[in-house]
């Protein structure tokens, strides 16, 4: 039986299979129900252990599947959510496949970040370092640099307050898309002003391969997708060969599931310690102040946004959202999320297809929260 068909045809009730330590488990006993031993076409290396499932968890969590309204675009294709490092929880529907890769969308600038925490880590590059530093000929000419422009840092690319008030449409450009970066107008000073800016995190990927040689996608194989059997990635490239860092990465449930539990321990898998602990602490705390994408913070009270009715406003990490209950996420465009509750010790993976994101993240913490 392929490995497709056998996940699809698991009932929730009997989720215990493929047992290995996930980071924090040395146990890899599986459910007497299925023997993985059995199994030969499994590998069981490349899944998290599964235990039974609550029946409150599972009620909560078929319920963000169900469209209330048949006339809004809803549409949940996979949930996976695990409690304690194992799988409590697993669904695929309206097209989603537990062994087809989904595209991540802006999810994938948090796996850009932690390239970058692993190059900090690592003493290549630091917080503070000038973003003007790393690409001397594609700058604007030094009489031409305001003062703005080169205060610009590796942190205010994390927190999306690099000084842009608009995001460079690199796209159009006829110029590269790290030159057309540089010469967008810096009008804010950095550190000051959130704008959402996807090629902000573009640039973090450029720096990656600029300080290493290696694109994203391949300095990350060895460092973070393989100690967690992830098969490595379609990450799309710019027109010059760079992993585009702020989206176009494609993952499975189970690896996002898995990326989320190796922040919810601190950076260990397996006993090794893969991103250190001052990371992980730091790049999902609040940094600054945020509003939505498309929003400048001088419009938030005029468009009526309140942290009550809008989850964008309750602040930023490097490359991450904060959100309630002292939880944090990986946000992409229609609604793929990771989401780390500490609290409860959880995670949440979610792909979808839709545009109503703030009712699905009501609908996560209202119902699907109590009950973890």
């Amino acid at each position: 039986m392929k490995t497709k068909m056998l996940l699809k045809m698991l009932p929730i009730a009997a989720l215990t299979i493929f047992a290995v330590g996930c980071g924090n488990s040395q146990n890899n006993n599986v459910n007497k129900n299925i023997n993985v031993n059995d199994v030969k076409n499994v590998d069981s290396s490349k899944y998290l252990p599964r235990q039974l499932v609550n029946n409150e968890v599972k009620v909560a969590a078929d319920s963000l599947f169900i469209v209330t309204n048949p006339m809004e675009d809803v549409s949940i294709q996979s949930v996976m959510i695990l409690k304690n490092g194992k799988v409590i929880y697993q669904r695929w529907e309206n097209g989603g496949d537990p062994e087809t890769p989904h595209v991540m969308h802006s999810v994938s600038k948090t796996f850009c970040a932690a390239a970058i925490g692993m190059l900090i880590d690592e003493d290549k590059i630091r917080l503070s370092d000038k973003i003007r530093k790393f690409f001397p000929d594609q700058c604007p000419p030094e009489d031409e640099q305001s003062e703005k422009f080169m205060e610009m840092s590796i942190m205010d690319l994390l927190t999306m307050t690099c000084g842009h008030e608009t995001e460079p449409d690199v796209r159009n450009s006829e110029q590269d898309w790290v030159t057309t970066f540089l010469h967008h107008p810096v009008k804010q000073a950095p550190g000051n002003w959130f704008c959402y800016n996807s090629v902000g995190t573009y640039m973090l990927s450029a720096i990656v391969q600029k300080v290493t040689g290696e694109k994203l996608v391949d300095f990350l194989t060895p460092r973070l997708f393989e100690p967690l059997n992830i098969d490595k990635p379609k990450w799309e490239e710019s027109p010059q060969g760079i992993n585009c860092g702020g989206w176009g990465l494609y993952l499975k449930t189970e690896d996002m599931a898995k990326f989320g539990q190796l922040y919810l321990q601190k950076g260990k898998w397996n006993g090794k310690q893969i991103l250190s602990e001052y990371w992980i602490e730091e790049s999902s705390s609040f940094q600054v102040e945020s509003v939505p994408a498309g929003t400048r913070p001088d419009e938030v009270e005029a468009k009526g946004l309140t942290k009550e009715n809008c989850s964008w406003l309750l602040g930023y990490g490097y490359q991450m959202w904060r959100c309630p209950e002292n939880s944090y996420r990986a946000d992409g465009a229609r609604g793929q999320y990771i989401i780390v509750v500490p609290e409860k010790e959880a995670v949440i993976a979610i792909t979808a297809d839709t545009e109503n994101l703030q009712r699905g993240l009501d609908n996560i913490f209202k119902y699907l929260y109590p009950v973890l």
